[in-house]
């Protein structure tokens, strides 16, 4: 994303990238600290501290979605092609798990 982004001027670029999040701070500034340690451009960010993502995507007529949570892509699913990311401790296998 880095990379097609630096292509274009701010905004010129083809892409337009929204981060939705449905955490609320202060839990934001750890993406937020990512995505400019990456160098990433965001048009949008919206921090939903729990409310559901599928109504907001809709709107923005979100091409395409990813989260790393399943019932967040199940529901959102319904309004955008969605994508699973299988990374972070939701994904962790209960059975590799430490007791």
């Amino acid at each position: 994303l880095n990379l097609l982004q630096r292509e274009f001027p701010d905004d010129t670029c083809p892409i337009r990238t929204a981060l939705v999040t449905a955490r609320s701070a202060p839990a934001h500034e750890r993406v937020i600290r990512t995505l400019r340690d990456w160098d990433i451009r965001l048009d949008e960010s919206l921090f939903l501290g729990g409310l559901d993502k599928s109504a907001f995507l809709e709107a923005f007529a979100a091409d395409v979605f990813f989260d790393d949570q399943a019932g967040h892509c199940e529901r959102a699913r319904q309004v955008v092609a969605t994508g699973h990311v299988p990374h972070g401790i939701s994904n962790e296998s209960r059975d590799l798990a430490p007791e």
